[in-house]
């Protein structure tokens, strides 16, 4: 009967404890594969992280956890937000581009590097978490579209067993409050439910001058079981708003290959940011020519109301049939502010306002007084101000698996399957440029006074549009992509040997239009009735010069593994892989469109090939994973924050091997669970600026380890993440060592008090050079740090 089965499976799904098993190799896989396997018994490269563990390391975002996964790079110093996340040395920038966040096995969104909407920026981690599942390379480039890197699959507490907790946390040293709720429970033999979510407001780890965050979410499931099968709905509903980090003004002295980097006077990169109580409001122009109020505070404003459901069915000895369905309705805004130019406050004000020109504070305590001192520091802004008005998808994935049983042969598997989606991508860009003071909390906008004592800027406001970069980011979307990809899986397992195959065939299409500014005109864009400096030349989007998108690429994925068993406790594994990601709009305002709408199908469509092989082994006390990796992939992007007057095109080549270890050791109550991953990366091939040729483009090393200890009523432990010299351009990123820690003591039955520190040796780790040319010839850059040491402590009770 059906409902044994699923007792069975939630056994084998079940965190296990401590003393029970090291690496969690007894687990079924459910991410990217047909038919679910054990881990040792599986082909492919797959961590998972329980509740327990994410608890502990309390994460600041959905893809801060991602840190302790090995093999996986993810740059979550943006906040709620906006990281950048990849895996085996594959290129990494702008998003999660060859990877796919997911939520029970379906998409966030389709594509992982959407400009200023990417998919960690939309998923949040409560209590609602029942595990997390890693899927590096492998069978990803099969079972999902747009992901041949891996898959990170966050799959949610279903009510297989009645409980909950209630838990309130608070920041000890930053303006920080956050509850948390989640219960579950079975109604009777046939009905089952889980619910959850979570409210936190507060300013924040950095010291922006206001309640920067201010929302939360709902989720919850009911699932009614049948004697061969279920059918469960699932919803979400996320309103949440938190603050952007984007790079801040910084010093970087010394050699391109001996960086010293330091933050300068009266701005720590690790705790200061460009927003401030005198920066909160913008005037723009969108894309109807009509004057918009921004309120900065937004950040990432993120709206989403979700809607899913799955099925699976065995009508018949043999037979199983599945499906997921997941429609969302999203939107939000980005908004936060990048410090494009850094120097000192007179030759910012000279480049403005021309020879002779002088600054004075345009709000703020000072408002109105000269700034008496030239050689103070101040910052060109860019406010990226960016509506996005529809990000809205859905995705369906449905499959048939017949399975056949042969004493002689073995049993075998073979799955068909179809999967359909869909995605919109509607944005408004309206960009300004500000002059504000470099000072780490509450910076004040300046105005610039050119030599005749005339106001050339409007209240700190220097340009509308962006001069600096050429006004390259006035914009609007209208753009829908869809996906559709029939697959094929076989399976086939005889005693200790199992081996499976696929393929994977997506017909992506992308339709709609877009247009940008073509120019600047005359526009009294505050309407006080006079035409300021400023608003002699506003730009623009120019709809008569829009331009279509429409076309249809299609290509073909393959995946193929097997996996031997040597004993109980030995397995070795190797697997062939080659998959796609079809670029979207991304490869809009650089010559990746044809004016007619028409695309190349090596720019439409990039290729990710992999070779990979490893064994998996557990003793008594002590386990390891390990896994060879070869990867090759060609790229075509651009890049938003390249320089002066450019959307960087790039089309390169890339490179790498290496090799993954992830392990776990248990003695007694002390445990010690990490990872290492070794790769050598590098640029084998550059269309565009060949000199890069032989660059790397990751650390050779990234690193976690977690010793705990856990007794009774009590537990604690360390978190080490870390990574080598990455390199990036030029000129080389320090690598660095972050050092975290938790606490936890059970004052009652089910209540406990715990308290997790964060970069507790308050180290700077930058994930972001802004220029990274070379050092400069004052030593003033823009970057973008980790957060700064932050101590919280939660109060959890568990019913």
């Amino acid at each position: 009967m059906y409902k044994n089965s699923l007792k069975t499976c939630i056994l084998a799904l079940a965190p296990m404890s401590v003393s029970a098993e090291t690496l969690p190799l007894d687990t079924l896989v459910v991410t990217s594969t047909a038919n679910p396997l054990t881990s040792i018994r599986s082909s492919v490269a797959v961590s998972t992280l329980d509740w327990e563990q994410i608890q502990q390391s309390a994460p600041s975002s959905a893809a801060d956890i991602l840190r302790n996964v090995p093999g996986v790079i993810s740059q979550a110093s943006g906040g709620e937000g906006n990281a950048n996340v990849s895996v085996r040395g594959l290129p990494i920038g702008g998003g999660a581009k060859f990877v796919q966040f997911q939520e029970d096995g379906l998409p966030v969104f389709d594509f992982g590097d959407i400009d200023f909407g990417t998919a960690d920026t939309f998923l949040r981690s409560d209590y609602n978490l029942d595990k997390l599942e890693v899927m590096r390379g492998g069978a990803a480039a099969t079972f999902a579209s747009n992901a041949p890197g891996g898959v990170f699959n966050f799959i949610s507490k279903t009510g297989e067993t009645k409980g909950g907790n209630v838990g309130v946390t608070r920041g000890l040293d930053f303006d920080h409050t956050r509850a948390d709720f989640d219960y579950g429970s079975p109604i009777n033999d046939q009905w089952r439910f889980h619910v959850g979510g979570f409210y936190r407001g507060g300013e924040g780890p950095r010291t922006v001058g206001y309640d920067a965050e201010d929302g939360g979410q709902i989720k919850g499931n009911i699932t009614r079981d049948f004697d061969n099968g279920f059918i469960r709905l699932n919803f979400k509903v996320l309103e949440d708003r938190a603050p952007v980090y984007l790079p801040v003004p910084v010093s970087i002295t010394g050699t391109n290959s001996n960086p010293q980097v330091a933050s300068l006077p009266g701005f720590d990169m690790r705790n200061g940011a460009m927003q401030s109580q005198y920066f909160r409001r913008d005037l723009s122009v969108n894309k109807d020519g009509q004057v918009v109020k921004t309120d900065i505070d937004d950040g990432y404003y993120s709206s989403s109301k979700v809607f899913g459901g799955e099925a699976m069915f065995e009508p018949a000895a043999g037979w199983k049939i599945k499906d997921k369905f997941r429609v969302a309705a999203t939107s939000g805004r980005f908004v936060g502010p990048y410090p494009a130019q850094v120097d000192t406050a007179a030759a910012l004000a000279t480049t403005i306002g021309g020879t002779g020109a002088t600054l004075r504070y345009a709000n703020g305590p000072l408002s109105g007084q000269a700034l008496s001192d030239p050689n103070a520091l101040a910052v060109g802004t860019h406010l990226f101000n960016t509506e996005l008005n529809d990000l809205g998808n859905f995705a369906n994935d449905l499959n048939l698996t017949r399975t056949f049983d042969s004493k002689a042969f073995g049993t075998t598997r073979v799955t068909a399957g179809y999967f359909k989606s869909g995605q919109a991508i509607v944005q408004d860009w309206h960009w300004n440029t500000y002059l504000q003071e470099v000072k780490g909390k509450d910076s004040a906008l300046l105005d610039v006074i050119d030599a005749n004592g005339n106001k050339v800027t409007q209240n700190g406001l220097t340009a509308y549009g962006e001069s600096y970069w050429g006004n390259c980011c006035v914009r609007s979307y209208d753009l829908y992509y869809h996906t559709d990809a029939p697959y094929l899986a076989l399976g086939w397992q005889k005693d200790d040997f199992n081996f499976d195959g696929s393929l994977r065939y997506d017909i992506a299409t992308a339709s709609g239009s877009y247009a940008g500014s073509t120019g600047t005109q005359t526009l009294d864009v505050n309407g006080n009735g006079v035409i300021e400096t400023p608003e002699q030349t506003v730009p623009v989007v120019n709809k008569n010069s829009t331009l279509p998108v429409d076309y249809t690429v299609s290509y073909l994925s393959y995946s193929f593994g097997a996996n031997y068993l040597l004993n109980p406790n030995l397995a070795v594994f190797a697997r062939v892989s080659e998959g796609g990601h079809a670029n979207a709009e991304r490869m809009l305002f650089g010559g990746g469109i044809r004016n007619d709408g028409s695309i190349a199908a090596k720019i439409a469509v990039n290729k990710v090939q992999q070779v990979e092989g490893g064994l998996k082994w557990r003793g008594n006390d002590f386990s390891v994973f390990a896994t060879l990796f070869n990867v090759t992939t060609a790229e075509v992007n651009q890049d938003i924050t390249a320089g002066s007057g450019a959307y960087r095109f790039t089309n390169r080549n890339f490179e790498a091997q290496g090799v993954e270890l992830e392990t776990a050791y248990y003695l007694g109550d002390f445990s010690l669970n990490g990872g290492v991953t070794y790769t050598r990366s590098k640029i084998v091939k550059d269309e565009i600026n060949p000199a890069n040729v032989g660059d790397p483009i990751s650390p050779e090393f990234i690193y976690q380890f977690t010793p705990a200890y856990r007794i009774k009523h009590f537990n604690a432990g360390l978190n080490f993440i870390g990574n080598s010299d990455a390199p990036t351009g030029k000129m080389v990123n320090p690598g660095y060592i972050q050092v975290n820690a938790f606490a936890g003591y059970e004052l009652v039955n089910g209540l406990w008090l715990s308290v997790n520190g964060n970069n507790l040796f308050d180290t700077i780790g930058l994930t972001e050079i802004s220029n990274s040319g070379g050092i400069s010839a004052n030593g003033l850059n823009a970057a973008r740090s980790i957060n700064g040491r932050t101590v919280i402590a939660t109060v959890r009770y568990s019913l």
